[in-house]
């Protein structure tokens, strides 16, 4: 607490830097002020930190433009402004409501420019008014105000002269006691004859709050007034000998090295004060929590244990700080502690719905999971993992599975996670050793249920000089040994089996096998254009509007609008590019009206260009019919489904084959069997052999600068050799994927949903498939197979018909056979 009058002086202009002046109200001055009236209306000025006294002078600075207007204006006709605190100061822009009844009416002295840019004006107050009505609100409020009488007449009774008497003597003696506040200003209120301004004086300089300044001002009532501001003297008074007795106690000659001696000192002095030895005390706080704790036999002997070997200890031991952090990590555990699970299946599934649009199989299985929860009454059933591209919905189903059954939510990162200690934690012989994050969480969560997400757990760290962070997860997620966790910094068994484990991961690629094992996947695909359009209209342009401070009418996305948006810049499975790019156009739009720009509350197609610029994708071209030997294959990626031409062409030379664009083995492998399949049966799609021995064969993927591999283009590159060497016309509109072998035949493919979403946002209407695809697409749902039709083959050879039409391409090529 400051002391009192911190703030009394004011500096004196035109005389030197150091010299200052108390602004005191003679008797003259308050009679003349008793005489003036107050204007019927004023211009209010609202003060975030002060209240305003009758005859007090105070410096402020004033910041907004509104308050900036104000008093230059008013400066410049009658001077007289109403000064009016505000109810809560963290306001930065109050409306009339914000402001309290009672205010001051107030002259300004003087208008000041500072050197750092700020304003500061010097008012006087005058009289109190009560606000009656607003009359204006900008530039600036005005209102209608009334005298606020004040009942200030003085009788000579013995009794308020002796309070009036006993106030001034106490704030001398607070003047006096405080090492920071001039002499001069005892003096002054020596010197103050008038009881109500002395009464004004002390309160305006009193370190109190707001609303209690706020109070005395409202007080008509003189005497109430006295008495009150007497008691907060009190108070101060004892606040200022309390430090002097403090300071004096351990009054020695301070130096670095003393320094923090005599803090510990001081604090010794308080405490011996109040009769708490910290040691007991502390000792006595763990003894307490512990009594409250509903925990194992085994626990409460370790902390009893560890509790009587720090009791034995020195406090200024480093020991003993060990000690202290362990057992308080023990008791701020959940040991036992749940909290009541609601597994109302019918209000999990509104949740999942309200909070997701679409995934419905995976709603589907998330409520199955419940619903065996509910059955079973424990945890021991596999660990749920949902994978897929980022923004798809993954992390933030986990916390609608929280909020649906009513249990804490956790979160842990495990990105880039390289040390096992990060998940067991160090031993607490370590210096600055603590428990692991499950722990950790679990002491934050307070309590030993909740919902507890592993997410990116395809990026935790292998094998290296820090341990195996992965395989040391393989206790925290096997239901059969994760009731005996053991963390190294606890050095007792804590029991997981009753939390609600979810992980989440792009791709399984990156997971240990073992680790793979004990979870449940869910593969969580990519949205179709019209669940992207859903999920924009229900959640991303809401959410993005009032994080901008726009109201839904200010800004309304069109349908066509919101399509163009999704096709021709955002190229992903999720939505997050999506969020991104309204984001941008909302922020657009609030500079817009902020500028006081004309602009239309709906959001056009022939906006966007103007917005963000050229679309950033365009439709994948689809594959021109008179040019022979380029083909649409798809592909899996780790952010979805992509489309991917192959293109051969062919020239003279010796039968080689070069591949370019970028490739792995695997890819490598595929062209050359396509090559070799191809030679083999030339007679079959009426291609002379001796063609091959006179060509160069180059085949190129297109975006060198991305690495590819795998084995799904095989059949693509098939076809786009065939269609090179037969000059056939490729039919537009067919993508393909699979695997293919020497023997002709296909093979199935993972990814298919995402290469389906590929492939309709390039326009494509056919897919060609392996037969034994054909079970991944009906186990889709309908919605995504809307508009395209799919061709399921076993044997290559197949392809050929299917892809390319019996015509040949305009101006083929002539292969001469001559030497």
């Amino acid at each position: 607490m400051g002391n009192l009058f911190d703030d009394l002086f004011l500096s004196q202009e035109g005389s030197d830097a150091d010299s200052e002046f108390i602004p005191l109200l003679s008797a003259e001055e308050e009679q003349q002020m008793a005489m003036e009236d107050i204007p019927e209306e004023l211009a209010i000025l609202p003060l975030k930190n002060t209240v305003l006294f009758p005859g007090v002078v105070i410096p402020i600075t004033v910041s907004r433009d509104k308050s900036i207007k104000l008093v230059r204006e008013v400066y410049k006709q009658s001077r007289i402004i109403g000064v009016v605190s505000q109810k809560d100061a963290s306001v930065e822009d109050p409306d009339y409501k914000d402001l309290n009844r009672i205010g001051t009416a107030a002259y300004i002295i003087k208008i000041l420019q500072m050197p750092d840019g700020n304003t500061t004006v010097i008012i006087q107050g005058k009289k109190r008014f009560e606000l009656q009505e607003l009359t204006q609100e900008d530039p600036y409020f005005m209102a209608r105000v009334k005298a606020y009488e004040s009942g200030e007449e003085i009788g000579g009774n013995d009794k308020f002269k002796a309070l009036i008497s006993t106030i001034k003597d106490m704030a001398i003696q607070i003047v006096k006691l405080s090492p920071n506040v001039p002499s001069e200003a005892a003096f002054a209120l020596r010197n103050i004859e008038s009881p109500v301004f002395l009464v004004n004086f002390i309160s305006s300089n009193l370190h109190i709050d707001v609303p209690d300044k706020q109070k005395l001002l409202e007080i008509k009532d003189v005497d109430t007034r006295a008495n009150v501001v007497l008691g907060h003297l009190k108070r101060e008074l004892q606040v200022v000998e309390l430090k002097n007795q403090i300071q004096s106690k351990v009054k020695v000659d301070i130096d670095k090295q003393q320094r923090d001696y005599i803090l510990g000192q001081q604090l010794k002095t308080i405490q011996e004060e109040l009769g708490v030895n910290p040691h007991e005390q502390q000792i006595s706080n763990l003894k307490e929590r512990a009594g409250k704790k509903k925990w194992a036999k085994q626990i409460k002997e370790v902390f009893e244990k560890e509790l009587s070997r720090m009791q034995r200890m020195n406090p200024a031991a480093m020991e003993y700080t060990v000690h202290m952090h362990y057992l308080e990590t023990l008791l701020d555990l959940p040991w036992d502690e749940f909290t009541p699970d609601n597994f109302d299946l019918r209000k999990a599934q509104r949740i999942l719905d309200k909070d997701h649009y679409g995934l419905e199989k995976i709603k589907e299985r998330i409520i199955e999971y419940l619903a065996v929860l509910k059955l079973k009454g424990d945890m021991k059933s596999p660990i749920l993992c949902f994978v897929g591209p980022p923004g798809v919905g993954k992390t933030s189903l986990g916390k609608s599975i929280a909020r649906a059954i009513g249990r804490k939510y956790i979160r842990m990162s495990l990105g880039g996670l390289r040390d096992e200690a990060e998940i067991r934690g160090h031993r607490k012989t370590y210096v600055g050793a603590m428990p692991g994050r499950i722990i950790q969480s679990l002491k934050k969560a307070g309590s030993s249920n909740p919902v507890f997400v592993l997410d990116e757990v395809d990026k935790v760290g292998h094998k290296n000089f820090g341990g195996d962070p992965s395989s040391a997860l393989l206790e925290v997620l096997d239901p059969e040994q994760n009731n005996t966790f053991y963390d190294n910094y606890l050095e007792v068994e804590y029991d997981l089996s009753n939390i609600m484990f979810i992980a989440t991961a792009n791709t399984l690629a990156g997971i240990q096998p073992a680790l793979r094992d004990r979870m449940e996947v869910i593969d969580l695909s990519g949205y179709i254009v019209e669940e992207k359009q859903e999920i924009a209209r229900r959640h991303l342009i809401p959410k993005q509007l009032d994080a901008h401070g726009l109201k839904r009418n200010e800004l309304k996305f069109s349908k066509k609008a919101l399509e163009r948006i999704i096709q021709d810049y955002t190229r992903e499975s999720g939505v997050r590019s999506l969020e991104k790019t309204i984001a941008k156009i909302i922020r657009a739009r609030a500079r817009d009206i902020v500028l006081d720009n004309e602009v239309d509350g709906s959001l056009k197609v022939e906006d966007l260009k103007e917005i963000l610029g050229a679309p950033k994708y365009t439709r994948d071209q689809t594959i021109l019919k008179d040019i022979a030997g380029v083909m649409t294959g798809l592909a899996w990626t780790f952010t979805g489904g992509e489309v991917l031409f192959v293109e051969v062409s062919l020239s003279k030379g010796k039968g080689t084959l070069s591949l370019t664009g970028n490739l792995g083995d695997v890819m490598k492998e595929s062209a050359t069997l396509a090559y070799e399949y191809l030679k083999a049966h030339a007679a079959t799609l009426g291609i002379a052999p001796e063609v091959f021995s006179k060509c160069h064969v180059h085949m190129h993927i297109p975006e060198g600068a991305t690495p590819k591999d795998g084995p799904s283009a095989g059949i693509t590159m098939f076809a786009a050799l065939a269609s090179a060497f037969t000059q056939r016309k490729v039919r537009p509109g067919v993508a393909m994927t699979g695997e293919i072998t020497l023997r002709g035949k296909t093979l199935p493919v993972g990814g298919i949903k995402e290469k389906i979403l590929a492939a309709k946002r390039a326009g494509m209407h056919t897919i060609i498939l392996s037969a034994e695809n054909r079970k991944d697409v009906e186990e889709i749902n309908p919605i995504y197979l809307k508009g395209v039709e799919f061709k399921y083959i076993t044997d290559m050879i197949e392809v050929v018909d299917l892809s390319m039409t019996d015509q040949k391409v305009k101006q083929p090529l002539v292969f001469d056979m001559a030497q």
